[in-house]
């Protein structure tokens, strides 16, 4: 792919890690496929309980001496087709494809964030042409949904204290702080009911959402497609009451904008099917009002569909719409020192069907504490007057850098000499690992860099070919002057 056999062998590892699948929670595969490298290479490794993997290349030979240098990735990634594509995340292949200097995935998100980080560190562990001291290669599982490996990491397993963290989307930019982030699973009392005999059945579905990275993506205040749907059957109940919801389910992964979302409808026999169209049709018009410019692939469907046993009660299918509606989702607020970059975020991220309880996650982030707790506060408050069970499954802390530490300086200079610009110093409102490495690992101190990907955690993710090399030939050559 290029004339640099170096940045070959990264696409190479790459195109092999894609056809390892790779969801978050579901990480057996891709840790079997690290210890297997480690082994060809005759490099020693652990794999722990949780499935993160750390892998050990002893120094290039004279630089023994020199500090260990760790390079943090995660192996796992957020799975996401486009409707039309039928795709198992735990059994079908990522199908890249090159096109105009960018490589994207074939109907599906790419695992750019982080399989291309990943390649780069596995690429420089199998180089023997490299100078570097000695090397750990620390991979995560399930950062996407929970960071449960970033916090299960024993606290001596690492023994190098400055990091490179190759999770990063922004080629021209070092982040040196990241927010704080909740994620909370939410149960919402669905209780059943026998199908009226006689009963229509009818999808309503909602697709064409842009989605995206809940946290890189929010500021683009784009359509959550689960709540247009909640709007378009709330104001189809002002219309017409006589209906009944099986099933309502949207969305992919709780830090992801849905971008599409599905009811199962159960309608009295007598139903005058045209009308009931015609209002979803013009309910569903009113829904996505405000979001003409930012999606403007919105559609709507409406088709037969296959006879169910069972009904939600009406009352709480209704309370379950106006509950979702209540939220607070999107950009809450931006920072007053970079008014560009989002300050508090929340969005409800998936949305699914558990017997007799919708299931609701939502990911809310912030880069003050305070700011946080009291949006969950707010949340809680808004869920426990409807007898939710709510259950907190990712508490990740804030992190920030101190940017006046003799790496961050290196880094900086070795990007002016490499790539002949100074990186931003940029705060990034996703959540990193680095908040809790920094927290256990006492004077951790960590530079996040990548190549430029666009629209992670969609169908449309992309990662430019050419700031992969970029990023190649700055970490190795920060790596020399680490060792030197």
């Amino acid at each position: 792919m290029t004339n640099n056999p170096s940045v070959d062998a990264v696409y190479k590892i790459f195109r092999q890690i894609n056809r390892t699948p790779r969801p978050s929670h579901y990480e057996d595969r891709i840790a079997l496929f690290l210890t297997r490298f480690a082994e060809k290479l005759g490099l020693q490794y652990e794999r722990d309980s949780k499935n993160n993997v750390l892998i050990r290349k002893p120094a290039s030979p004279g630089y023994e001496g020199a500090d260990t240098i760790v390079l943090l990735n995660h192996m796992d990634m957020v799975c996401v087709a486009d409707n039309d594509v039928k795709f198992d995340p735990l059994h079908d292949f990522i199908q890249p494809v090159v096109e105009d200097g960018w490589m994207h995935a074939k109907g599906t998100s790419l695992g750019a964030d982080n399989g291309i980080g990943l390649s780069i560190a596995l690429a420089i562990l199998q180089d023997e042409t490299l100078v570097h001291g000695p090397l750990e290669v620390l991979t995560t599982t399930n950062e996407e949904d929970g960071m449960t490996g970033a916090q299960a990491l024993a606290p001596d397993w690492i023994q190098g204290r400055k990091v490179i963290n190759l999770d990063s989307e922004d080629y021209d930019g070092l982040t040196v702080e990241a927010a704080a982030a909740r994620i909370k699973e939410v149960g919402l009392r669905a209780r059943r009911l026998k199908t009226p005999l006689g009963s229509l059945f009818y999808d309503v579905n909602i697709i064409g959402g842009l989605g995206g990275h809940s946290g890189v993506d929010i500021d683009k205040q784009r359509a959550n497609v689960i709540l247009v749907l909640a709007k378009t059957l709330t104001q189809m109940n002002g219309t017409m009451s006589d209906w009944f919801c099986h099933s309502f389910e949207g969305g992919n992964a709780a830090a992801s904008i849905p971008s599409s979302a599905t009811a199962c409808l159960v309608l009295p026999e007598d139903t005058d099917v045209k009308k009931m169209k015609s209002i979803l049709t013009s309910s569903f018009n009113a829904a996505k009002k405000p979001f003409l410019k930012t999606d403007p692939g919105l559609k709507l469907s409406v088709t037969k569909g296959k006879p169910v046993d069972t009904i939600i009660a009406p009352e709480d299918t209704i309370r379950y719409l106006d509950t979702l509606l209540q939220l607070p989702n999107g950009a809450l607020k931006f920072r007053e020192d970079t008014p560009e970059v989002v300050q508090t975020s929340s969005n409800i991220g998936l949305a699914v069907q558990k017997n007799a309880y919708f299931d609701v996650f939502i990911h809310s982030r912030s880069f003050s504490i305070p700011q946080l707790d009291g949006l969950s506060q707010r949340i809680d408050h808004i869920l426990l007057e409807q007898d939710a069970a709510i259950k907190v499954i990712m508490d990740a802390p804030a992190w920030k850098e101190n940017t006046e530490c003799p790496f961050i300086q290196l880094v900086d200079q070795t990007f002016e000499d490499v790539l002949g610009f100074r990186p931003q110093r940029m705060a990034k409102h996703f959540v990193l690992e680095a908040g809790y490495l920094v927290d256990k690992y006492p004077g951790l101190q960590i530079a996040s860099i990548g190549p430029r990907i666009i629209e992670p955690h969609s169908s449309s993710e992309r990662v430019e070919l050419s700031t992969v090399e970029g990023i190649w030939n700055v970490t190795i050559e920060l790596l020399r002057r680490l060792a030197i």
